[in-house]
């Protein structure tokens, strides 16, 4: 692998953590686990190791093992959801008085933040930009909505 190739991995890691931060700003505002912080890592990560799958790939390429071993950059992505996803059922609680579950929006933007890395990881910027952004109308114009019209003032449990 030639530093290119590394220095280009890196940015993509770095662009999908930038990215995290918007997606974590909101939990951080209002005071949620897993907020800006926490999105960084997840969506930096993510892109890091999807990344690491096609240099994997590559690196098996270049030693002739392509035939002895089969690679399949899709595996680690599914272990991202899989751990991702045990990150996010960490975040989530129930309360055991009122039978209620909070955080759940908190967990699904973890998850959230996993898509938007591995876009970046695949180089689908305008996709993972877009999402950013598409979150960010989930998070205000339909909260508001739902405060507005659906929620009472002591239902939050987001």
């Amino acid at each position: 692998m030639e530093m290119s190739y590394e220095l280009k991995i890196l940015f993509h890691v770095i662009l999908a953590s930038l990215l995290g931060a918007i997606i974590g700003y909101e939990r951080e505002k209002t005071d949620k686990p897993a907020g800006i912080k926490t999105n960084m890592i997840v969506g930096g990560s993510v892109t890091l190791l999807v990344s690491m799958g096609e240099s994997i790939t590559i690196h098996f390429q270049q030693l002739g093992l392509s035939e002895v071993m089969q690679t399949d950059p899709t595996r680690i992505i599914q272990a991202i959801i899989v751990g991702v996803s045990f990150i996010g059922a960490g975040t989530v609680m129930q309360v055991q008085k009122d039978y209620k579950v909070k955080y759940l929006t908190t967990a699904a933007s973890i998850l959230y933040s996993t898509g938007v890395g591995i876009s970046v990881a695949l180089q689908q910027y305008i996709l993972a930009v877009g999402l950013t952004l598409f979150i960010l109308i989930i998070y205000y114009p339909i909260k508001w909505i739902e405060d507005k019209f659906i929620k009472s003032s002591g239902d939050h449990e987001d």
